[in-house]
């Protein structure tokens, strides 16, 4: 007889009301194996990194802090579900590759479909959240999982300098110089990323431009950006200069708004 695996699951909430519904609720699952719970963002810390699971039914608001603060440290191959009583954080929560979000009081069919797709190994599909993938931006603080291959590791937003079009993928730069190669369009990167900060540079570049340290204008009238913390420019079109010579000053103030010597 074959046996089906558990599913070894963390609750964090910090209300006990919300652990009692969902312990009930996951009893239904024979698969799913709860072993732990924590109400505060320090107890969920201490217990992401001691615990052994494969999936976190996590919610939003806990006492403490944002519960998005510990994305960084969910066991590398586990997943989340998010549990809230507020969907503003929809977003956000599949912006990280959240397997699933649901709205309390949660609804057990939908939580049967979450763990399923757990199971098969399957990401939400669009039109499970078409709310949360509409017009959705991220801000600067916010985590992103990207994964790039056989490597994944969350990324605050903010850690970006630059993300270059490579055919059907885009190549993301981050602060220590690490290069990601993800299967996502300009387009897509464009629309969700906070406007005030990134700007499509060239039709293959969008770069960070809180993190331009000075520029260098060419004979091409070309504009070279240099970043903090990494080596080498980026090539703006002189096409798009006038708008970002304002950006930059709107940015840093007047001295980003002449020319520098590298």
């Amino acid at each position: 007889m074959n046996v089906r695996p558990s599913i070894r699951t963390l609750i964090v909430d910090d209300e006990q009301t919300a652990r009692i519904d969902l312990r009930t609720k996951l009893a239904l699952h024979p698969e799913v194996l709860i072993v732990g719970e924590a109400a505060t963002l320090r107890a969920a810390r201490a217990l992401l990194l001691e615990a052994t699971y494969d999936l976190l039914l996590l919610d939003v608001q806990l006492i403490g802090g944002d519960a998005f603060q510990l994305v960084p440290d969910v066991r590398p191959g586990a997943r989340i579900i998010f549990v809230t009583a507020y969907n503003e954080h929809a977003v956000r929560a599949f912006e990280i590759n959240a397997l699933d979000y649901l709205l309390k009081p949660v609804d057990p069919a939908r939580l049967a479909r979450g763990l399923a797709r757990l199971s098969h190994g399957h990401s939400p599909p669009e039109d499970d959240a078409p709310a949360a993938r509409t017009g959705g931006v991220v801000g600067l603080d916010d985590t992103l999982y990207l994964r790039s291959g056989a490597q994944a590791r969350f990324v605050r937003v903010g850690q970006i300098r630059a993300i270059s079009s490579q055919d059907n993928y885009s190549e993301v730069l981050l602060d220590d110089g690490t290069r990601l190669l993800l299967r996502k369009s300009l387009k897509e990167w464009e629309d969700s990323l906070p406007a005030d900060a990134f700007f499509r540079v060239h039709r293959t570049q969008i770069v960070n431009l809180t993190h331009v340290v000075r520029y260098q204008r060419d004979t091409e009238e070309r504009t070279h950006l240099f970043f903090d913390g990494i080596g080498g420019p980026v090539i703006s079109s002189r096409h798009r200069w006038n708008e970002l010579k304002d950006r930059l000053a709107a940015l840093h103030g007047a001295p980003h708004s002449k020319p520098s010597a590298p």
